[in-house]
């Protein structure tokens, strides 16, 4: 109980305010994730998760007394959304070194001309979908782009246990529009982390890329998932 009450009451001072720990150790494990997904290690998941716990803590402002008043309830509800993919993922990259890959958790490939258009349609559209929910939720503005991150991190993770290719550039738009909403917020540590991430993103595309021309499976399209293109 001690630890958990230091865990959730712990600051790092920051000139004449503060960072809150939680914030800051919530991202080194997505960093590590980031890295372990990267390098196709499975132990990425269970990582993640990990810090996915201590950023719903985080976002979740002025339930859990964070440093900065702002919930995000569209940052919250996506680390809700990160532990259920990651879930199915973990188990996915499990199953995989044990099949066709050759002990791999798993090969990159590219998705099909379809499963792009309805990973793109499917952006803007649970975009437009979740706004106004967030929004009566009291999400901190602008709302859009809120929602935007929630449904581009939903998105990015699962397109990662499929194994496209194409989920690092998706990681790029999350990010692009996910810096500036967590600068405005006051959740310093998690700007500057999508910061680098998004730099990190663009490297890890090239990682896959690379990697599935060498294994060469790239050529080969992944199937369209049951519901993607309804």
């Amino acid at each position: 109980m001690d630890f958990l009450r230091w865990l959730f009451e712990a600051q790092i001072p920051i000139g004449g305010s503060a960072l809150v720990l939680r914030e800051v150790l919530g991202n080194i494990f997505g960093l590590a994730s980031a890295l372990g997904g990267m390098r196709r290690k499975v132990w990425a998941w269970p990582v993640g998760i990990a810090g996915n716990l201590l950023l719903l803590t985080v976002f979740l402002g002025n339930v859990f007394g964070a440093a900065t008043p702002a919930t995000l309830w569209g940052q919250a509800g996506r680390q809700v959304m990160f532990i259920a993919v990651a879930a199915y993922g973990w188990y996915r990259w499990r199953e995989g070194r044990t099949s066709a890959t050759q002990g791999r958790a798993v090969v990159p490939s590219w998705a099909s001309a379809k499963v792009r258009i309805a990973l793109v349609a499917a952006l803007f559209a649970g975009t437009a979908a979740l706004t106004p929910l967030f929004d009566s939720l009291g999400s901190y503005p602008p709302v859009w782009a809120d929602a935007w991150t929630f449904t581009g991190s939903l998105l990015a993770t699962y397109g990662m246990a499929r194994g496209w290719t194409e989920f690092w550039l998706i990681w790029v738009a999350v990010d692009i529009v996910g810096v500036p909403l967590l600068f405005s917020a006051g959740y310093f540590a998690s700007a500057f982390m999508y910061l680098f991430y998004g730099f990190f993103t663009l490297a890890g595309f090239f990682v896959w890329w690379r990697a599935g021309r060498r294994e060469g499976l790239s050529v080969q399209p992944a199937a369209v998932p049951a519901g993607a293109a309804s």
